[in-house]
C-alpha cells in the first residue's frame, strides 16, 4: 500500500497531537517546537536502545562477525545496525515532523543531517574519553552529561544548519 500525501498529513497531525498532549506542563520552560524536538529525539534514542539490544542479543547472538580479514565485534556490529536504523528514523522525524518549513532540497538535508550525525559520533567519543579518562568521571555520569551537551548541539545544528535557516550552499 502506497502512502498518499493525505495519509502522511493525517499521520503527522496524529503524532503531533499526541506529543502536544504532554506539552502543557513544560510550556513555562521551553517552546512547543523544542518540546517536539525533544520528544522525537527521545523516541529515536529509546528506539536505538531497543534496536541495539535486539541486534546484539538476537540477530548477532552476541557473536563477532568476520568479514574477510576484518573482525567486527558483536557490540560494534550491533552499533552499526542501530546507527543505520536510528539515522533513518531521526532524519524522517526531523524532516517530516519537526522542521517542515525548510526550503532546502531533501538530498541537501540528508547530507547535512549525516554530517551532523558523524560530528556527534566524534564528539561523543571525545567527550566520553575526556570525562572518563582525564577527569575520572563515572562512565554513566559522563554519558548523561555528554548526551545533554550533544542534544543541545544537535537541536541548534539541525535547526540552523541542516533544515535551512542557515544557508551554506
Amino acid at each position: 500500500m502506497i502512502l498518499t500525501f493525505v495519509h502522511i498529513l493525517i499521520m503527522r497531525k496524529a503524532i503531533l497531537t499526541c506529543i502536544d498532549f504532554f506539552f502543557p506542563p513544560f510550556s513555562r520552560w521551553i517552546s512547543r517546537d523544542t518540546f517536539r524536538y525533544l520528544a522525537t529525539g527521545g523516541s529515536t534514542f529509546a528506539t536505538g536502545i531497543v534496536v541495539y539490544y535486539l541486534a546484539y542479543n538476537y540477530i548477532l547472538e552476541q557473536k563477532d562477525i568476520r568479514l574477510s580479514k576484518l573482525l567486527v565485534t558483536a557490540p560494534i556490529a550491533a552499533l552499526a545496525i542501530e546507527c543505520t536504523i536510528t539515522f533513518i528514523i531521526g532524519f524522517l522525524l526531523n524532516k517530516y515532523l519537526i522542521f517542515t518549513d525548510s526550503k532546502l532540497k531533501g538530498r541537501i538535508q540528508l547530507f547535512r543531517y549525516g554530517s551532523i550525525v558523524v560530528t556527534n559520533l566524534m564528539l561523543n567519543y571525545a567527550f566520553m574519553k575526556l570525562m572518563v579518562e582525564a577527569f575520572a568521571f563515572y562512565p554513566t555520569i559522563a554519558k548523561v552529561l555528554t548526551s545533554i551537551i550533544l542534544a543541545i548541539f544537535s537541536y541548534f545544528s539541525q535547526r540552523h544548519f541542516n533544515f535551512g535557516y542557515f544557508q551554506l550552499f
